[in-house]
C-alpha cells in the first residue's frame, strides 16, 4: 500500500461509516414508526428497499473496483451498526434510570 492510497482509504471508511449511520439509523427510525403506522407492512417493504439500495449503491460508487476501498467501507458501514445499535438501546428515560443507579 502507498502512502497515496491511505486517504482514499479513510475517505471510503468515513463514507462506509456515513452508509451505515443512515442504513441503521433508518431501520431504527422504521421500526419506531412502524409500531403505529396504518400500514406497517408497506412501510417496512419499503424502508428496506430503499436503505438496501443506497447502500449497495454507495458501495459500488466508493470501491470503484477497488477491493481495498470496499473493504474499509465495509469497515466503516460496521462500525456504524454497532454506534448506532448502542445509540438506539435504551429509552432515554431509561439510560437516566440507570445512571441514577434504579428505579425508586
Amino acid at each position: 500500500m502507498a502512502m497515496s492510497d491511505a486517504p482514499s482509504l479513510v475517505l471510503a471508511l468515513l463514507a462506509g461509516a456515513m452508509l451505515g449511520t443512515l442504513f441503521f439509523g433508518g431501520l431504527w427510525w422504521t421500526v419506531r414508526r412502524g409500531l403505529s403506522s396504518s400500514r406497517p407492512a408497506l412501510l417496512f417493504l419499503g424502508s428496506l428497499l430503499l436503505r438496501t439500495s443506497v447502500a449497495v449503491a454507495g458501495f459500488v460508487l466508493v470501491s470503484r473496483g477497488d477491493l481495498r476501498r470496499l473493504l474499509a467501507c465495509l469497515l466503516g458501514f460496521f462500525l456504524a451498526r454497532i454506534l448506532v445499535t448502542r445509540l438506539a438501546r435504551a429509552p432515554a428515560g431509561a439510560a437516566s434510570r440507570v445512571a441514577g443507579g434504579g428505579e425508586t
